[in-house]
C-alpha cells in the first residue's frame, strides 16, 4: 500500500501535467479569439502550437475548428476532419460528450507509425458555445518507459486498466496478459477492482502468491494496478513485521497525510496558477464571469450601486520599442501595483488583455469611481518606474461607468470600451465617463 501511495503521487506529479497544458490552451484568449475573428491567418496558430510543443515538451499539439473542421498542427493545417473517416471519430466524440476532456490512445496524424497519448479539451467561446478541440500528445514510447521507471525503481509491476479490466498502459518489460480478469486468474477479483475506487488484496495463481493494490485515477478514469509476487523468503521476515506494525501504522499515516497536504497543495498552485496573471498578480479574464456573478448577485440583494473602470497605458507600444518588452512587463507590474494601492480593499482587478485592466466597484456610485479613477490616473502620472539605469513614465486613460438596473454585463463592458476609446482619441492621460 505504501509503494503504492508514492506511485500515486508520483503520477499526479507527471502525468496529470498534460491536463492542466491543455486545459490553458482551451482557456487560452488568444485561440478563442482568432476562431471567432475568422481563423484568418492559419501561421497564429500554427506558431502558437509549435511554442506549447517547445515550452511543454510534449510530442504534439493541436487544434480542429467546429467551424471549418480545419485540422491544425505544428506543421500547418493536416486536414479536413470527416465523420466518415474512421481516424476522425474522436473528434466527434469529443464533440458530442459532455465531460470537458478526454484521454485517448490513438494514432499520431502526423506521424501514421506513431502510436499517441492524446488529451482533447472541448473549447468554448465567450458565449459557451462549442467551437472546437484543442490538446496535446505524449508518445506512447515515452509514458511507457516512464511506467518502466516505476517498475524498476520500486521492484513492482505497474500498470493501468480501464473500467472494463482492459490493460491500457503498461511498461516495455510487462509480460502479463491483457486483461485484469486474466491476470488475478479470478473474475470475482476484477470486478471487485473495478468496481471501487481502491483495493488491497491476496490472490493465488500457478501456486504463486501475489499482492496487489488498485487505485482509481478520477482525472484518466483509470485504475493505477500496482502488483508484487510473494518471494520465498517473506516467511523469515513475517515475526519482525508483527513486530514493527505499530511503527509501519505509524508512518503509513503520515505518508498519507504528508501525499494528501502535497496533492492539495498542487491543486491549489493550479486554481492560482488559472484564475491570477503571473506578471501583475490581478484576476485573469478568464474567472470575470464566475467573480461578477457574484459581486452582481449582492448589488441585486442589497440595491446598491456598481461601478466600474476601463484603463489602458498610454503608448504602451512605444515604451516596448524604445527600452524592450522587459521593460514593459516592468511598467505592467508598477501599474497593477500602483492600481491596486488605490482602491479599495473590496475593489476587483482584472487584467483584461496585453495593457488593458478592468476595475469592478462594488457599493460605489458614479462620482466615487471619477474620484478612485483620477487618483490612480494622478498616482501613475507622478511615477519614476527605474529601468536599466533609466526612468520610465507613463500615463493612463480611464473609462468609468454605473451599471445600469436594465443593462447586462455585456452592455456595462462595451460602455466602458467607448468611453476609454473616447479618453483615448481625446488626448489620452484622461478620464472619460459613461453619458
Amino acid at each position: 500500500p505504501l509503494t503504492s501511495d508514492n506511485i500515486y503521487t508520483e503520477i499526479q506529479r507527471d502525468l496529470l501535467r498534460p491536463i492542466f497544458i491543455s486545459s490553458l490552451m482551451a482557456q487560452d484568449t488568444f485561440v478563442r479569439d482568432w476562431v471567432i475573428n475568422g481563423e484568418k491567418n492559419p501561421n497564429e496558430i500554427t506558431r502558437y502550437l509549435k511554442e506549447i510543443q517547445k515550452q511543454y515538451g510534449t510530442t504534439t499539439s493541436f487544434f480542429v475548428s467546429e467551424k471549418t473542421r480545419k485540422y491544425y498542427h505544428t506543421n500547418g493545417v493536416l486536414k479536413i476532419v470527416k465523420q466518415a473517416d474512421e481516424q476522425d471519430k474522436w473528434y466527434f466524440n469529443v464533440k458530442n460528450m459532455s465531460q470537458d476532456y478526454e484521454i485517448n490512445v490513438d494514432i499520431n496524424t502526423a506521424d501514421k507509425n506513431s502510436l499517441t497519448i492524446f488529451v482533447n479539451y472541448r473549447v468554448y467561446d465567450y458565449n459557451e458555445k462549442y467551437i472546437g478541440a484543442i490538446g496535446i500528445g505524449l508518445d506512447f514510447d515515452l509514458v511507457q518507459k516512464l511506467i518502466e521507471n516505476y517498475s524498476d525503481r520500486y521492484g513492482r509491476t505497474v500498470y493501468f486498466v480501464n473500467k472494463d479490466g482492459i490493460v491500457i498502459l503498461h511498461g516495455l518489460s510487462y509480460k502479463k496478459q491483457k486483461s485484469l480478469h486474466e491476470n488475478v486468474g479470478s473474475s470475482s477479483l476484477a470486478t471487485k477492482i473495478i468496481t471501487s475506487p481502491s483495493n488491497s488484496i491476496i490472490y493465488k495463481k500457478n501456486g504463486d502468491k501475489y499482492y496487489l493494490n488498485s487505485r482509481l485515477v478520477p482525472q484518466f478514469n483509470w485504475y493505477l494496478i500496482v502488483e508484487q509476487k510473494k518471494k520465498k523468503n517473506e516467511e523469515k521476515i513475517k515475526s519482525t513485521l508483527l513486530i514493527n506494525i505499530g511503527i509501519s501504522i505509524v508512518i503509513s499515516i503520515f505518508i498519507i497525510l504528508s501525499v494528501n497536504m502535497i496533492v492539495v497543495s498542487y491543486q491549489r498552485k493550479l486554481e492560482r496558477m488559472a484564475t491570477t496573471d503571473k506578471l501583475t498578480g490581478a484576476y485573469t479574464r478568464q474567472v470575470f464571469e464566475a467573480i461578477f456573478t457574484q459581486i452582481y448577485k449582492q448589488h441585486q440583494r442589497r440595491k446598491n450601486k456598481l461601478s466600474a473602470i476601463m484603463l489602458d497605458a498610454d503608448h504602451f507600444k512605444k515604451i516596448n520599442d524604445t527600452y524592450g518588452h522587459a521593460a514593459g512587463d516592468k511598467v505592467l507590474q508598477v501599474l497593477a501595483k500602483t492600481i491596486k494601492n488605490s482602491i479599495r480593499e473590496s475593489d476587483i482587478l482584472f487584467r483584461w488583455g496585453g495593457e488593458e485592466f478592468l476595475l469592478i466597484l462594488p457599493e460605489c456610485d458614479l462620482q466615487k469611481a471619477k474620484e478612485i479613477a483620477e487618483d490612480i490616473r494622478k498616482n501613475i502620472e507622478r511615477k519614476n518606474i527605474p529601468f536599466a539605469a533609466k526612468s520610465i513614465t507613463t500615463t493612463i486613460s480611464l473609462g468609468v461607468g454605473t451599471m445600469q438596473h436594465y443593462e447586462t454585463v455585456d452592455d456595462l463592458l462595451d460602455h466602458l470600451d467607448q468611453a476609454l476609446y473616447t479618453a483615448k482619441k481625446e488626448g489620452r492621460n484622461r478620464i472619460k465617463v459613461i453619458a
